[in-house]
């Protein structure tokens, strides 16, 4: 079965793949797969941004987004005419054009917010994995993979992917949909800050920094850096204790930072 796998640390945000896949669409009628995608309204692969933490702890990740291609679609489920969507015998998942209806139900059940209604053809539309390339011999990937400059986006068997797929995850796994994109490298949350001395107006370098879970589990550490800052990234949504440490000074903690949101601290002073 066809997956596509993506590295979100390697992608960088130049919309390339979103290009593509509007080039490819927009104003061309792949009948069977597809009807033309509309100028406007409609990304069925989107890039989102994901800006994390305040200044200046700032990090910044895009997301490609479409269809799923689920193994338990919602959109199949739901849909009242039988055949109107369809698994492809490589796993794709598609909306055939001529019998679907416009009822919207798969639009409505679809978790990823994938599906569109094209009011002026009065049909629902998504990703179709450029089934019309892949049938047509001369391709082997759809043109967001193969427009992709650094490579983020991936597509082939799952065979092929194993080892790739055994450390990825997908998005709302918990709607029990069990898709087929999976995501490498998805950034965690982080805590962050910066060490100095108010007194000097000097940053205060080599701290220790060390990150207890509340919950239990082992501590992080770290030391701060020539600019004075610490950062632990990676880190599992929960609570955590905080601790400061630099010979010299009076030690400062933090107790119950939650990590549902990136956590700066901001400059943080020690006597």
């Amino acid at each position: 079965m066809k997956a596509f796998v993506i590295d979100v640390a390697l992608c960088n945000g130049c919309y390339a793949c979103q290009i593509a896949c509007k080039d490819e669409h927009v104003g061309n009628d792949w009948s069977p797969v597809a009807k033309p995608q509309p100028d406007t309204g409609q990304f069925w692969l989107r890039l989102t941004e994901h800006i994390r933490g305040t200044v200046p702890k700032v990090k910044m990740h895009y997301v490609p987004r479409l269809c799923n291609h689920c193994r338990e679609a919602s959109c199949m489920e739901v849909c009242p005419i039988e055949g109107a969507i369809y698994r492809r015998e490589d796993g794709l998942v598609e909306i055939d054009p001529q019998k679907c209806t416009g009822c919207k139900a798969c639009a409505d059940a679809c978790p990823y917010d994938a599906i569109f209604m094209n009011e002026d053809l009065n049909i629902a539309q998504k990703c179709t994995g450029c089934a019309h390339l892949l049938d047509g011999g001369e391709w082997t990937v759809p043109r967001c993979v193969d427009q992709c400059p650094t490579e983020a986006i991936r597509f082939g068997e799952e065979s092929e992917f194993s080892a790739e797929i055994a450390q990825a995850e997908v998005l709302l796994s918990e709607s029990g949909n069990q898709p087929r994109v999976y995501y490498l490298n998805m950034p965690k949350k982080f805590t962050a800050g910066t060490v100095y001395d108010p007194q000097k107006e000097e940053i205060i370098e080599g701290a220790e920094v060390t990150l207890k879970p509340v919950d239990g589990g082992g501590a992080l550490s770290t030391q701060t850096d020539d600019f004075g800052d610490f950062w632990f990234e990676g880190l599992a949504v929960g609570t955590y204790d905080l601790e400061i440490a630099a010979p010299g000074y009076e030690g400062k903690s933090f107790t119950a930072l939650s990590t549902e949101e990136d956590v700066n601290l901001g400059d943080i002073p020690l006597q």
